[in-house]
């Protein structure tokens, strides 16, 4: 089984900055890929961010030059940095680790960008 838990999200205002941490626990020793989809209220979930095993990342247009997704193998943990915040960033966050066989997923983080 595998676990994720995700932290690090809150209320911040425009122009400001958040981490958000994803620690993988369970059986597996590799990765395809883990990441950062988001949902707004009202709309379809979409990636934000991901990093593949071989460390190549991908970002949605939309953050790109803001956002920064890392990995510490050791901890077994992703982090998304998140600058230059705004209010359209609202959403939650959800992380997820894509096993080649299956996907999973934490249970989702709310970031909340507003004056």
């Amino acid at each position: 089984q595998v676990q994720l838990v995700e932290s690090g999200g809150g209320l911040v205002q425009p122009g400001g900055s958040l981490r958000l941490s994803c620690a993988a626990s369970g059986s597996f020793i590799s990765f395809n890929a883990m990441g950062w989809y988001r949902q707004a209220q009202g709309k379809q979930r979409e990636l934000v961010a991901s990093i593949t095993g071989g460390g190549r990342t991908d970002y949605a247009d939309s953050v790109k030059g803001r956002f920064t997704i890392s990995r510490d193998n050791a901890k077994r943990t992703v982090y998304l940095q998140m600058n230059s915040l705004k209010s359209e960033d609202t959403a939650v966050y959800y992380c997820f680790v894509n096993l080649w066989v299956a996907d999973y997923w934490g249970q989702g983080t709310q970031v909340t960008v507003s004056s």
